[in-house]
């Protein structure tokens, strides 16, 4: 058997049918409904062209939802399967391969089986795909021209075929480009859409950024230098970015002209915060900028000052940087 479904056969599926059908496979689509789609991975169910009126499916996994009784069929394709189009008529009509469940518990076809075949469309001037039959997955659109046939050349494939193939993923995974169009189905649902991350809040997709993380603020693992005071600390990280900023108050003498002093230690980060490396950071009271220097170990330095800019005692210095942790 080519095209396998586990949870249809009459005589219950084999050991090979279950491992290769996609069991558990679902994305909701209702309380008690899945969405129908192909399993990615590969190139699933893909279409080559076998001849002039033939196209081959190739093999792949896929999710078919029949009514809301019926539930959703897992089926494998385990090889690839030819079908062939009727020739064309007097004008153009689209035909759609689908992948089809026929199961006489619930249908009348008197059948109990799945299989890759044609729905025929309408010859028309403008044609359009046709209706597809209940518990069936649509897979390709073939575009079949007016007086198509073996002796004419058969159809065109370069232009003929219209990927219709959509995807469906377990419960929580992330939907994969293309074809994962129309509306989400659960809220907190992802897909991607052309590299970019979409999640469907209830009422559209919207695209996803992840929640802004909180600065921590706070005092506490701190030390400070003599002459200073710690009022403030702030820091966040992001994505292995760490930007902080720390408000220190002056209570020794005042300061001015630092160009030509030592560096002057003012203070030196809490553990979790310290760069793997030497920064640079800017230190500025609203009135005066200067350069400080944060160490690895945590230790900030201030190196420079405006000169003839007093940073008085009593003034609050704002000591800022972001570097990668």
């Amino acid at each position: 058997m080519t095209v396998r479904a586990a949870w249809l056969l009459p005589t219950g599926q084999t050991r090979e049918e279950t491992r290769l059908a996609p069991v558990g496979t679902v994305t909701p689509a209702a309380e008690l409904t899945s969405r129908s789609g192909v399993i990615p991975g590969g190139s699933p169910l893909v279409a080559t062209p076998a001849g002039a009126m033939s196209v081959r499916i190739g093999i792949g996994r896929a999710v078919v939802q029949g009514t809301t009784a019926q539930g959703p069929y897992p089926v494998a394709l385990d090889a690839p399967e030819l079908v062939t189009l009727a020739p064309g008529d007097a004008l153009d009509r689209i035909d759609t391969v689908i992948l089809r469940i026929y199961d006489g518990m619930y249908d009348t076809e008197g059948k109990t089986l799945a299989v890759v075949e044609i729905v025929q469309g309408e010859a028309s001037g403008a044609p359009t795909a046709p209706p597809l039959p209940p518990a069936s997955l649509p897979l390709w659109d073939v575009r079949v021209r007016a007086g198509a046939s073996s002796s004419t050349g058969g159809i065109d494939w370069a232009s003929a075929l219209t990927d219709r193939r959509r995807y469906t993923v377990a419960v929580g995974g992330i939907t994969p480009h293309p074809r994962s169009e129309g509306a989400g189905t659960y809220d907190g649902q992802y897909r991607d859409r052309a590299g970019v991350l979409e999640r469907w809040d209830g009422t559209a997709w919207r695209t996803y950024r992840p929640p802004e993380i909180p600065a921590e603020s706070t005092t506490s693992g701190f030390a400070v230098g003599t002459g200073w005071k710690i009022n403030t600390f702030a820091a966040r990280r992001r994505s292995g970015v760490v930007t902080f900023s720390v408000y220190l108050e002056r209570t020794g003498g005042d300061l001015v002209d630092k160009t030509n002093l030592p560096d002057t230690f003012i203070g030196s980060l809490p553990g979790g915060w310290r760069p793997p490396f030497s920064v640079e950071a800017i230190a500025t009271d609203g009135y005066g900028d200067g350069s400080a220097r944060v160490e690895s170990d945590g230790q900030i330095y201030l190196r420079t000052w405006s000169p003839n800019i007093v940073l008085a005692k009593g003034h609050n210095m704002r000591v800022s940087a972001t570097y990668v942790q």
